[in-house]
Formats: structure tokens, C-alpha cells, sequence
């Protein structure tokens, strides 16, 4: 061999050794002629143990032909000229299965006849590794975003998780307080199901939906003929919820009588049942929630303090959503996500207009407001994304305020003549109400309830220009 092809076949093998990849040739009789650095790696094996000898020296889990490289006239590669990359498994020198991505080639003279066969080999074992751990981490940031079903990774969120983790971990009365709409049902589930009690019964009952005597029985149940309609004995919810929780939502709103009722089951854990003199022991955790402010109640002889006292053992309180915002973008998401879920839809997110009025959003109904703000968007949206004319009218306009329908009376008037029922819209009509908003698309889809997209799709329809 010349001086100068020897220095070309010592540079090749140079770059074939300094290849990522683990590359190998076979001849035309599917015997392997060279073995990189990186083939030598990946499987284990030295170019001199493998040279010489049949690919099946890889066991490879995706071989076309059932004896290859017995006969090689049957491999794929020979019949299609290449294979299609792929992953698969190979088996390391040691006995173990590597996953690897494999590809070959055909390698032919400028007459057609084969040459031999180039194949390449991938290594996946770091890029799994690293998979792995990107799925570890997002577990983690899952974990760290979201305690049950709360969402939130501001530091006013980070602060309830942390006293929620430390409640469950406790049988301590719990006081939860927070504005409504801001998840406190939430953070009590949270509390329960995290605690050693989460096997056991959680049950809810909203102090304020009934009267004082339904309440009374709803908590503590009757016996028959308590009352008039009581035909058996009922167990109250108390009882229910032996051995596991009691939440006792809106209980800023218990009158003085239910309010020494329940000072009672604080101090004694017994109940019992209207109409009866028998004395029921329970063994139940109690979780208490206001959008009230206990203290000024206290302070004014509305609630009782030795009760408020009682509840507030260990006290957790809710941040109301304008001072969370960071998570805001996090619930728009999951929002998002249940309502696909819910309408069969596929919205990726709210566009960056409507963003920026979301965030800017004072927020009074909290997480409860936001999350129908979003299925508003759902229903009206005609595309992949939320936009700004599709978010109810208090979000897309600052200075709206719903008193103006009932206080200014001419003002609505006005609003009204302008609102034109979608079913009636004719090109006419939507020519006139381009006219009225100055040919504002985003206007016009507000006065008919649609969003700008929508709007454009009539204006094609009806061969309307774009611009006046």
C-alpha cells in the first residue's frame, strides 16, 4: 500500500474512533471487517474479538432474517438497502441488554455490487438516565406545586403546605380562614387524607345551608319521634365521622345555642342525639373553616372566645388569590387541562393578551372566579387558544361593573340596543356593527358574544373586507 493511501485509511480509523457512535462494517458475507472505539464500549467487546466474526455476536432483538448472519442473502438491510433507525436491545459481552438505536446501510462500487454494510449503534443508556431523571425532577416539582389537589408555588403557598404537612401529622383542632372561594374545603381534604386517619370517614357539613334546628339534627341525628317527621333513629354526622374527620365549613355562621352545642363536643367528645338522654362517645378530629374574621366576631360578642379559642388550636390561613399571583399561570393551566378533559376540546392556553388582563385581574371570587372565568372561555373559544374577547366581561373590561345594569338603567339601554342576537346576524347587521365599533373585530365579537376568529370567519363568508 502507497505512502498516501496508508495515511488515509489511518485517518479514517482516527475518525471512526473518535466517533460518539459505536460504528462496525460487515463484507457481503456479513462478517464483521472493523470495530470502532466507541463499538468497543458500548458492547463490551474488543475490535479484536469481534473482527472475523457474524453480527449475531450482538444478539441484536431486531434482526430481520431468523438465522442471520448465516445467510445473509435474508438480512433486511440486503433487501432494502437500509434499515429504518430504530430502538432495540443488544447484549453486552457481560450478558446484560443494552438499549441502543441501530442503523445500517448498504454499501455499494459505482457498478452496484455490494461492498458490505455500515451499521451504527447508539447508546440510550445515558439519555435514559437522564430521562429518568428529568421524570424525577418533574415528579418533585409535581410534589412541590401541588399537595392534593391545591396548586400553587408561591411562598404564600409553600407556607400553607408546609402548615398543612404539619397539621396531618397532628389531631390538633384545625381553623382554617381565608376568603371565599380561595380552597379552604380544599386544604381540609389536603390536611385528612395526608394525616393516619386518611383510611377513615371525612365528612362536610356547611354550617350555614340550614336552620338551627336542621343543623342541630344534621350534626348530632335523632331518635325516632324527636320531632315531627322523625319516623326512625338517625345517626348525626358526628357519628359519621367517628374515627376520622368532621369539617365544619362556614362556621363563623353557627348561632349561640350551636355554638355552646359544639364547645360541648370540644370539651367532652360526646354527643347526643336530639330527643335522647344517652351520652355517644366519638373519637373524631374537627376542622373548622371561616371566610370570617373570628377575632372581630369575638371582640363583638358574636362568637364565643372560650369556643374560638377551642377551634383555633392550630390556625391556617388561606391567601386570597391576588396575593398568590406566581400561581396563577399554574391554575389557568390545570383549569385548561379539566376542561379539555370536560369538553372534549383542545385549547393549549390563553393567549398573551388575555394573560396579562388575567393577571392583572383584582380576583374578588378567588380561585372559585378563575376557574369560571375559564370555562366561559371554553364555551365561546372556536380555536386552540383563550383569547381576551372570550373571558367574561368584568375580565376583558376594568371598568365594568355589574351594578351598572340595575343603577344606570339609560346606560344599559345603550348597551342592549347595540347587542345583536348571534341567531338574527345577517351580513347587513354585521356590517352595520363593524360600522358601530369602528371595524374593531375584538368589539364586534363582544357585542355578539363570539370571538374575534369567529367574527373574520363571518366576514369571509360573506366576502366582507377586512378593513372599511
Amino acid at each position: 500500500m502507497e505512502t498516501h493511501e496508508l495515511w488515509n485509511v489511518q485517518f479514517l480509523n482516527q475518525i471512526l474512533d473518535t466517533m460518539a457512535e459505536g460504528l462496525f462494517t460487515l463484507d457481503d458475507n456479513g462478517i464483521i471487517t472493523s470495530w470502532n472505539k466507541s463499538m468497543e464500549k458500548i458492547s463490551g467487546y474488543l475490535a479484536q474479538e469481534a473482527v472475523g466474526k457474524g453480527c449475531s455476536l450482538l444478539q441484536c432483538s431486531r434482526c430481520f432474517g431468523e438465522n442471520c448472519p448465516a445467510d445473509i442473502t435474508k438480512c433486511g438491510v440486503i433487501r432494502h438497502g437500509k434499515t429504518e433507525a430504530k430502538e432495540c436491545f443488544i447484549r453486552h459481552r457481560d450478558g446484560y441488554d443494552i438499549a441502543v438505536i441501530k442503523n445500517a446501510r448498504l454499501a455499494r462500487d459505482d457498478d452496484g455490487k455490494v461492498l458490505g454494510i455500515v451499521e451504527t449503534i447508539t447508546d440510550l443508556t445515558e439519555l435514559k438516565k437522564i430521562k429518568k431523571r428529568a421524570e424525577e425532577a418533574q415528579k418533585k416539582l409535581k410534589h412541590v406545586y401541588r399537595l392534593g389537589n391545591i396548586i400553587g408555588k408561591s411562598v404564600a403557598m409553600q407556607n400553607v403546605f408546609d402548615a398543612i404537612r404539619a397539621a396531618a401529622n397532628s389531631q390538633a383542632n384545625i381553623l382554617i380562614q381565608g376568603e371565599s372561594g380561595t380552597g379552604k374545603e380544599l386544604v381540609a381534604s389536603a390536611i385528612h387524607y395526608n394525616s393516619a386517619n386518611a383510611e377513615n370517614p371525612m365528612i362536610t357539613v356547611n354550617c350555614s345551608a340550614l336552620s338551627e334546628s336542621l343543623l342541630e339534627s344534621e350534626l348530632f341525628g335523632h331518635v325516632k319521634g324527636a320531632f315531627t317527621g322523625a319516623h326512625r333513629d338517625r345517626k348525626g354526622r358526628f357519628e359519621q365521622a367517628d374515627k376520622g374527620t368532621i369539617f365544619l365549613d362556614e362556621i363563623g355562621e353557627l348561632t349561640p345555642y350551636m355554638q355552646v352545642k359544639l364547645l360541648r363536643v370540644l370539651q367532652e367528645r360526646e354527643i347526643e342525639r336530639v330527643g335522647d338522654s344517652k351520652k355517644i362517645k366519638i373519637d373524631i378530629r374537627i376542622i373548622a373553616a371561616t371566610h370570617k374574621n373570628l377575632y372581630d366576631l369575638t371582640a363583638q360578642g358574636k362568637f364565643r372566645e372560650d369556643l374560638f379559642y377551642r377551634l383555633k388550636v392550630f390556625p391556617i390561613n388561606v391567601p386570597p388569590l391576588r396575593k398568590r399571583r406566581d400561581d396563577i399561570p399554574l391554575l389557568v393551566h390545570h383549569f385548561i387541562q379539566k376542561g379539555n378533559k370536560r369538553e372534549h376540546k383542545k385549547i393549549t392556553h390563553v393567549n398573551a393578551q388575555g394573560m396579562k388582563r388575567i393577571m392583572a385581574h383584582s380576583w374578588p371570587g378567588n380561585i372559585r372566579e378563575l376557574e369560571n372565568a375559564i370555562e366561559h372561555g371554553f364555551v365561546i373559544c372556536d380555536s386552540d387558544q383563550i383569547a381576551l374577547t372570550d373571558l367574561p366581561v368584568e375580565i376583558r373590561e376594568p371598568q365594568f361593573h355589574q351594578t351598572d345594569f340595575t343603577l344606570n338603567p339609560q346606560k344599559n339601554a345603550l348597551r342592549m340596543e347595540r347587542n345583536y342576537p348571534i341567531s338574527s346576524l345577517t351580513k347587513e347587521s354585521l356590517i352595520r356593527l363593524l360600522d358601530d365599533c369602528g371595524w374593531n373585530k375584538a368589539e364586534v365579537g363582544r357585542q355578539i358574544n363570539k370571538s374575534r376568529t369567529a367574527v373574520w370567519k363571518y366576514m369571509k363568508k360573506w366576502d366582507i373586507p377586512l378593513q372599511k
